[in-house]
């Protein structure tokens, strides 16, 4: 069967569409979702709940900032795509960091290993963070967030993962607190991180929210918005065995 079809770029920000149920097929779609800094894949739980209702298969990938290195979780979530890579098509959603991992173990899978049909990244840093910034050198910081907060305080090191090379849909909070004593003074942001933050050319697609950076994997806004993303992409999973056709 045919692969999901790419979505046309777009290069403004757009506001969700209000409603869409023409949704197709999906009962073979995966789903994996990677959860932000210091969370759980239970942060998504009500996003993951409103894609299985639709008809979506979900899986979660989870990891320890404190316990383990950049490049060792990557290794990790390298082995995970792969598997679901072979049992036909997925989609893959980032939270945060979450969306960080996801790009480096992508640009890293071996030729011929299929990419996903779409990439979901929900407040997800494709520049080194402002916050991560300020804190690389706070002792808290160090041993909460380990190698993988250098990482996102390091321009270089953000800078060396570089752009997707399938359609992709950035989704930004901005109900964080603006001001001329905040991080971010005037500029939007979700708390965490400023728009400027999360917006790339490279994106197919990019959408703003009324929603604060921790919120993001639970709001029905962000379920609306893949649900709505996958609708117009006009889901055909593909088979593999001897069922294809």
């Amino acid at each position: 069967m045919r692969r999901l079809r790419a979505n046309k770029r777009h290069s403004p920000w757009t506001h969700p569409q209000q409603n869409s149920d023409a949704h197709g097929d999906w009962s073979l779609l995966l789903v994996l979702f990677v959860h932000g800094m210091g969370r759980s894949p239970l942060s998504a739980w009500p996003l993951l709940r409103r894609l299985r209702r639709a008809g979506c298969r979900t899986e979660t990938f989870g990891y320890s900032c404190a316990l383990e290195k950049f490049d060792a979780i990557v290794a990790r979530l390298k082995q995970r795509l792969s598997v679901l890579a072979a049992a036909g098509d997925y989609v893959v959603i980032g939270h945060s960091l979450g969306g960080v991992l996801l790009r480096a173990a992508l640009q890293q899978q071996p030729a011929g290993i299929p990419a996903p049909c779409h990439v979901f990244l929900l407040g997800s840093p494709l520049k080194n963070s402002r916050i991560a910034t300020r804190l690389q050198r706070n002792l808290l910081f160090r041993v909460f967030a380990g190698d993988c907060g250098q990482l996102l305080a390091s321009p270089a090191r953000m800078q060396a993962i570089g752009a997707l090379a399938v359609p992709a849909t950035g989704v930004a909070g901005i109900r964080g607190i603006q001001g001329p004593l905040g991080p971010f003074c005037t500029e939007a942001n979700d708390g965490v991180v400023a728009v400027s933050e999360v917006v790339a050319p490279w994106l197919t697609h990019q959408v703003q929210i009324p929603v604060v950076h921790t919120l993001l994997p639970s709001s029905a806004l962000v379920a609306r918005i893949v649900l709505n993303r996958l609708a117009e992409m006009g889901v055909a999973p593909r088979l593999h065995g001897p069922a294809s056709s």
